[in-house]
């Protein structure tokens, strides 16, 4: 083997551009981790959410029955009871289908470690090409 001062630049070039292929590879191998893991996440809060709605369905439908019935032992009438009740139920339903919407969004499932990774490969190219 050569000495490193015995080297010729396309010597150089040759050894960086192969630096460059195997980091490229590299950080194509880490995407790719990532992503899966992202892509596992999303799958993962998906099935708990169904599952959670699945088995609440009973339960609430015998809440709001209860509600609904509690309101007309107080004196309302069957319709304006149910209406509030159905109301409300509503609004809650709204609001946590907006905070499952929000968990999947794009932030929360970005891959940071890849984008970090390639910010720092790109730096550490701009010093090798110096």
């Amino acid at each position: 083997m050569t000495s490193r001062s015995d080297r010729s630049i396309p010597d150089l070039f040759g050894d960086a551009v192969g630096q460059l292929a195997k980091l490229i590879g590299n950080e194509f191998a880490l995407a790719r981790a990532e992503l899966s893991d992202k892509a596992s996440q999303a799958g993962k809060a998906a099935a708990m959410m169904g599952a959670g709605a699945v088995i609440m369905i009973p339960a609430l439908v015998l809440l709001l029955t209860a509600a609904a019935s509690a309101l007309m032992h107080a004196g309302m009438s069957d319709p304006v009871a149910y209406l509030i009740v159905g109301g409300a139920a509503a609004i809650v339903s709204a609001l946590l289908i907006a905070v499952g919407i929000n968990r999947l969004s794009g932030d929360a499932l970005k891959p940071t470690v890849m984008m970090d990774e390639i910010e720092r490969d790109k730096a550490a190219a701009r010093e090798m090409a110096r």
